[in-house]
């Protein structure tokens, strides 16, 4: 089991495909979390000067 993992670590195609779904993951998790902030609630640093 280990081997196998090992040979699948060393595939560049396979960890592509690793990274890809890892970093579309993370970024659907972000903005899912803005989209419950709204873009006009949040005050703008700017607006209480």
């Amino acid at each position: 089991m280990s081997q196998k993992w090992h040979d699948l670590k060393e595939n560049e195609i396979f960890m592509f495909i690793v990274r890809t779904t890892f970093y579309f993951i993370v970024l659907a998790m972000l903005v899912y979390l803005y989209s419950f902030r709204g873009i006009s609630n949040g005050t703008f640093i700017y607006n209480e000067f």
